[in-house]
């Protein structure tokens, strides 16, 4: 079986396990970590994206629509899998899948409109499951830095201790002063699904994520399978190069678990295709299964 290579990220320590660092940012010594409630920690997302490259002819072009399953199994020990299967290639809409059945309703694509090489398919694929390459038992990545299961549980379970541990982890990243809030900003969500954090330190990056600039509370929402739960929106615009982003979480408020993750991208008023995605949370939380080839949705 081939190992997954795991992202290449800056591994820089804080120079203190996260129990003693805890008590350096003031929170209560740590007490022992809670067991985990399952074999692994398990994520399984449906991701849909619309492909930046339009199909059929220049007079009647269509656009497609691609998804994929990405599931995600994480053992206390250290040890993880990786997951991935592409689903069926679509038109993105009704007038889409007009132009899609005047071009012969082609099954497979291989060359866009303006000759871009592509490999798609009404099919979905076979799928794989592989181990990812261990680092160890810190195997879990947080802020650039590799921490324990029991260090994850341990992370502090205050706002703002949370986002006085993550800013200290900017800065040993030497992430610019300036660009830290957006740093904090992007990485308390991941605490909502990525980590088997305790729901108190979920909660935890959930209200803090509310005090960032840019970030506000939107009201009840619901994703894109029906399920309840908080919307917030995240934005961001740039003078330097004319663009705006927005990206919207449906949080489900009495789990502490983050349902879906959107984003859409302007480029001086007008969509920036490439830069926008839709991801479904379908599965956070424990499990016993074993990891798999991802099942069709």
């Amino acid at each position: 079986m081939k190992f997954a290579t795991a992202p290449a990220r800056q591994l820089i320590t804080l120079g203190v396990s996260l129990a003693v660092g805890a008590t350096v940012l003031g929170a209560p010594s740590a007490a022992a970590a809670a067991p985990p409630e399952g074999a692994y920690w398990h994520t399984r997302t449906l991701s849909t994206t619309t492909h930046p490259w339009q199909f059929g002819t220049s007079a009647d072009p269509y656009s497609l629509v691609q998804q994929e399953i990405v599931e995600r199994w994480s053992a206390p020990d250290g040890r993880s899998w990786f997951g991935y299967r592409e689903l069926a290639t679509q038109p993105k809409s009704a007038a889409d899948k007009k132009a899609w059945q005047r071009d012969g309703s082609p099954s497979t694509w291989s060359e866009s409109i303006d000759g871009k090489t592509v490999k798609l398919s009404t099919q979905p694929a076979k799928g794989s499951v592989n181990p990812v390459k261990q680092q160890g038992p810190n195997s879990f990545e947080l802020a650039g830095q590799r921490l324990t299961y029991d260090e994850v549980q341990r992370l502090p379970a205050d706002p703002n201790r949370l986002k006085d541990w993550l800013t200290k982890a900017s800065r040993v990243r030497r992430i610019p002063e300036n660009l830290i809030g957006s740093s904090l900003t992007t990485t308390l969500p991941q605490i909502l699904h990525d980590l088997p954090a305790p729901k108190e330190v979920r909660a935890a990056a959930y209200q803090a994520l509310l005090t960032m600039p840019g970030v506000r509370a939107d009201g009840d929402a619901k994703d894109g399978l029906g399920r309840s739960g908080t919307a917030v929106l995240i934005d961001r615009t740039s003078e330097k190069s004319a663009s705006s982003s927005r990206v919207r979480l449906v949080v489900d408020t009495s789990k502490m678990v983050l349902l879906s993750q959107s984003g859409t991208v302007t480029v001086n008023g007008k969509a920036f295709v490439p830069k926008s995605f839709d991801h479904t949370l379908i599965e956070v939380g424990w499990t016993n299964t074993q990891p798999a080839v991802p099942a069709l949705p």
